[in-house]
């Protein structure tokens, strides 16, 4: 069990969370929930003992499973040995004996410890480690032939599902993941769910997965209010309970006020008068009401809605036989397809597996958004009458400073150059929908955090209304708010969307069409994710 007391975590004057009680109990699966800037991530590391609380007390099991997020700090070992890793005590006896046995003469005090550590390696099944560990491996499509390589010659996916393994290795009493779905693809996330779902200890897991968190956990500990309140449920399960208390507190604080004007007119009418008890026992009841003030939440919540200036002749994209080689590897082998105007199509598959190379290759002869290093090698792309693309990339901050000028541009004046005729009043008005507010519009493009960046980029699609949306991982640094806003929006818009994501409910409720990328070439599915998984199950 992990149990925390009293513990309290400010920022100056931002208060994150202030004395604190709340125990996780084995057996129970928690997410930890709450806006970007809440808080998760410090918790997670005062719950890791990696950051100390300002106030209060953590207990914490021995054995602790952590994902870690320095992906760079193991480039220098075995890919093998970085799993291995994960069990502390494992590792630190396997390294001690290695260092006795390198000595060229052995004592009788080196035989006596060697003996002590055989009996820890065999303690923590150090014996079958490394077949333990190419089992997680492989769970997670980490291919045998890099379980020997270097972390450091491992890329960036693939470090991060190594990590996961890590974190997941020596059968800790407690796990606590930070975003363990982030560069997963949808086959190893769905890996990952049946593995926790049978897990028996403690589960502490934060993530902007809204299938993932309502597939594994069974409980939720939300950050808002100040504090920590845990729920029993899911995420929508939570969202429901806290809406309904919410609502209930709202009511009786509403009722509170009305009892306050009460009091006061009465005070008003009669301080100066004979009835001067009754006036002070009212000042009381006022003071003893005002006490109560109903916490602010600090969950904010995007609008997102797209539209089109124009709609788009029906037949959206024809494209015949593209190619695309990479090393002598085709990743695009000759594929073509029709689009009509107001199909959803969901680009699904392992990651590596080519769906940012095709949405390149349907851009590459589009004026202002082809990749100027990319070229077709065969095929050719034919978009229709009216055709106006908005486009979110997977590195999305790199469209906020194309050119040196962009540098110093602040939020607004950005947003601005992409519809120079549109009013001051108007531009401010979209940022607010997307949670920039006030001063935030004056804040410079290269200060912004990824999910600032992701949100801006929302603006100018808001703004410039596109007939065809194309995006590639919008939903990587965004908060469970924004994820659902975003869903909703594309569920609603009327034009036609390309979208390559790894979240399953944005693929289950968006998508009408199934682009499916597999290792002998693309499925092009004419329906839902419904369908197509009834159809290959």
């Amino acid at each position: 069990m992990i149990s925390v007391s009293n513990v309290t975590m400010r920022y100056g004057a931002k208060v994150l969370f202030e004395d604190v009680s709340v125990a996780f109990i084995p057996g129970r699966r928690y997410g930890l929930t709450g806006p970007n800037g809440s808080g998760k991530t410090t918790f997670m590391k005062i719950l890791t003992g990696e950051l100390d609380a300002q106030k209060g007390n953590v207990v914490r099991p021995r054995k602790l499973g952590v994902l870690r997020q320095d992906q760079f700090a193991f480039d220098a070992y075995r890919v093998i040995d970085t799993v291995i890793m994960g069990n502390k005590p494992l590792w630190a006896a396997l390294e001690e004996r290695d260092r006795i046995y390198e000595k060229p003469e052995l004592s009788d005090a080196d035989g006596m410890r060697l003996g002590e550590l055989e009996g820890v390696i065999g303690d923590e099944d150090g014996y079958t480690a490394e077949s333990d560990a190419a089992v997680l491996l492989d769970g997670l499509d980490i291919p045998e032939a890099l379980h020997e390589r270097r972390m450091g010659e491992v890329q960036g996916g693939q470090k991060m599902r190594v990590l996961l393994a890590q974190a997941l290795f020596g059968k800790p009493q407690a796990l606590l993941l930070d975003e363990p779905t982030n560069y997963l693809d949808l086959d190893s996330v769905h890996w990952l769910q049946d593995f926790l779902q049978s897990y028996d200890g403690t589960l502490i897991a934060i993530s902007h997965d809204r299938h993932f968190l309502n597939s594994v956990t069974t409980h939720t500990a939300d950050i808002d209010y100040e504090t920590i309140i845990t729920y029993t449920g899911g995420y929508d399960e939570m969202v429901m309970a806290k809406t309904q208390i919410r609502s209930t507190l709202e009511s009786q604080s509403a009722q509170r006020e009305k009892k306050i004007a009460q009091l006061n007119d009465f005070i008003a009418r009669f301080s100066a008068g004979t009835r001067s008890s009754q006036v002070t026992s009212r000042r009381k009841e006022v003071e003893r009401l005002q006490t109560n003030d109903l916490a602010r939440s600090n969950i904010a919540r995007p609008y997102i809605r797209f539209d089109q200036v124009r709609p788009s002749g029906k037949h959206v994209l024809e494209f015949k036989h593209i190619t695309k080689i990479y090393g002598g590897h085709k990743v695009i082998d000759a594929f073509s397809a029709n689009l009509l105007r107001g199909e959803h199509i969901c680009l699904m598959g392992r990651n590596g597996a080519g769906k940012t190379t095709l949405l390149k290759s349907l851009l590459a002869n589009y004026p202002g958004l082809a990749d100027k290093d990319f070229e077709l090698d065969s095929g050719s792309v034919f978009w229709g009458h009216e055709a106006q693309i908005g486009y979110f990339p997977q590195d999305v901050g790199a469209t906020l400073s194309s050119s040196k000028n962009d540098n110093g541009l602040t939020v607004c004046e950005w947003l601005h150059r992409w519809k120079p005729d549109a009013h001051v009043e108007d531009i401010r008005g979209i940022l607010g929908q997307m949670l920039f507010s006030g001063e935030e519009g004056d804040k410079q493009t290269k200060a912004l955090s990824g999910g600032e960046q992701a949100r801006l980029a929302f603006c100018k699609l808001i703004l410039t209304k596109p007939n065809i949306l194309i995006f590639d991982e919008p939903t990587n640094h965004l908060d469970l708010e924004a994820i659902n806003a975003l869903n909703i929006a594309l569920q609603r818009y009327e034009g036609t969307v390309l979208l390559v994501t790894h979240d399953h409910d944005l693929i289950d409720e968006v998508a009408t069409r199934l682009w499916v990328f597999h290792e002998d070439g693309i499925e092009d599915f004419q329906g839902p994710y419904a369908e197509w998984k009834g159809k290959h199950n």
